[in-house]
């Protein structure tokens, strides 16, 4: 079994995601999880391929279809030790 990583930081954030109103109407949710991952990379100074995202919040992000995205979403981020970030719902 694989061991439980610390975590070093932990943050709550409101993305917003009005941004991702301006990509076309079917690529918009592709375009907010762009967006979450930009964000959480520039906000825990890390790399956006070390930034992963929990289903969870991609489930939030789809829940009204590809077209309607909410126009933003709180996230909670842990940093773990080895450098990855996590993205999952508070």
């Amino acid at each position: 079994m694989e061991e439980q990583q610390q975590a070093t930081e932990e943050i709550f954030l409101n993305i917003p995601l009005r941004d991702a109103k301006s990509a076309p109407r079917t690529r918009r949710a592709d375009a907010a999880i762009n967006i979450i991952r930009d964000e959480v990379a520039r906000k825990t100074k890390s790399d956006v391929e070390d930034v992963w995202v929990d289903p969870k919040v991609n489930e939030k992000i789809w829940n009204r279809g590809r077209k309607k995205i909410p126009s933003r979403v709180r996230v909670r981020i842990l940093k773990l030790q080895d450098g990855t970030t996590e993205v999952v719902l508070p």
